[in-house]
């Protein structure tokens, strides 16, 4: 068996997603898979702005914001892992209408509304939201590079974002508020819909052996679960960007500064992981962010001026995108089915949920610093697991692949 590891050559096709289970792709449906999952996170690069604007219109409270935030992207990861195990990928075009249609309905019922209601309705936007991002899940863990086409997601939807971010900064938010936020994302959400009528109809069934579910087997969980501890402790962090500036003695126009810096590094991340895939070993990108996470945190821990807390917080986003394509690889060499593979993307955004949740607990009002200590905790107990799942492989029959 290949290592999942070992550099792929290229072909004279490799402008087409080669797909390792099933046959090959056109760009143009390439393109539009990825264009479905671009739409499916587009509501990530705007939540701070558009719940900072319900908390200003007492829509919701501050303690809502969180809770709203949880729910929508625990609704989308649970949305992603149960459609990966119980649903195969057929009449993909239908479904990617239906909820790029559900999804701009539900944008719109939320204007207008506020407490409860508003966290139901956008915990039901992020279950649709869930069902978009498998689409494009589902393709990429069917590819031979499969590194390069979610480091083309994650740059794309980083691109994306960002300038869905700088209209509602600058245009949306100021004239029209909440209102026209959601009006921008309900018409983002139609015009997913051109995308989705693109996409192929069906992707080729992963390969299961005679009595195996749907569901990973025990390595693939526990990559799953490395990935998910991994992602949370960034995610935490990021989470606090504000407060740790207020604490390093910077003010908020600083850390509003750092994040635009950091989504133009998180690009440049994501350009580096195309670049990288099919040569970089993914324990190898693994060891990179965790020397830049430590380094980062330790810098947000300290008393510095604005252009150095701006600098490291750029290169946390840059190698945060470096490493998010290289998750895949890495449950694909745990679970060679790639089963699991269909399930990083849910661990991902779980991981995304739960380590702001974490950190409620170990922060106050006046030191939020134990969120940089549990990050540091939580950075290490999940790329121990990764070093395990790396280096202790069950023997098998033909498997040529080194560490």
């Amino acid at each position: 068996m290949n290592d999942p590891q070992a550099p792929v050559a290229a072909t004279p096709h490799d402008h087409l997603v080669q797909e390792a289970v099933g046959p090959p792709l056109a760009a143009g449906q390439a393109a539009a898979t990825i264009g479905v999952g671009v739409n499916s996170l587009m509501i990530l690069g705007v939540l701070p702005v558009l719940l900072g604007a319900l908390a200003v219109e007492h829509r919701l409270t501050a303690s809502q914001i969180g809770l709203s935030a949880a729910f929508e992207i625990l609704a989308m990861g649970l949305s992603t892992a149960a459609m990966g195990m119980i649903r195969r990928p057929r009449r993909l075009r239908l479904i990617g209408a239906a909820a790029s249609i559900g999804l701009a309905a539900v944008d719109l019922a939320c204007m207008g509304v506020g407490g409860p209601l508003l966290l139901a309705l956008r915990a039901t936007g992020g279950a649709v939201e869930g069902v978009l991002l498998w689409i494009t899940i589902s393709m990429i863990a069917r590819t031979v590079t499969p590194e390069r086409w979610a480091g083309v997601f994650f740059t794309a939807q980083v691109i994306a974002q960002l300038a869905m971010a700088v209209a509602f900064a600058v245009w949306i938010m100021p004239r029209f508020g909440s209102f026209g936020g959601f009006i921008a994302l309900a018409l983002v959400g139609v015009a997913g819909l051109a995308p989705s009528l693109a996409v192929p109809s069906q992707f080729a069934p992963l390969p299961r052996a005679e009595g195996e579910g749907g569901a990973p087997p025990l390595r693939g969980w526990i990559a799953l679960a490395a990935t998910l501890v991994f992602v949370s402790g960034g995610s935490a962090v990021g989470v606090y960007l504000q407060p740790l500036a207020h604490q390093a003695g910077l003010d908020a126009g600083v850390a509003r500064t750092a994040l635009w810096v950091s989504l133009a590094a998180q690009v440049a991340g994501g350009a580096a992981a195309v670049t990288l895939a099919g040569r970089a070993r993914y324990f190898t990108i693994f060891i990179v962010t965790s020397v830049t996470d430590l380094a980062v945190w330790w810098v947000f821990g300290q008393h510095i001026p604005a252009w150095l807390f701006i600098t490291a917080n750029a290169a946390g986003g840059f190698v945060g995108l470096l490493l998010g394509p290289f998750l895949v690889p890495m449950t694909i060499d745990a679970d060679p089915s790639r089963r699991a593979a269909m399930q990083s993307g849910a661990a991902q955004l779980l991981g995304a949920a739960g380590g702001p949740l974490l950190a409620s607990l170990v922060v106050g009002d006046r030191d939020v610093h134990g969120v940089l200590w549990m990050a540091v905790f939580l950075l290490f107990a999940g790329l121990a697991v990764v070093a395990w799942l790396r280096f202790n492989k069950p023997p098998l029959v033909g498997d040529g692949g080194g560490a």
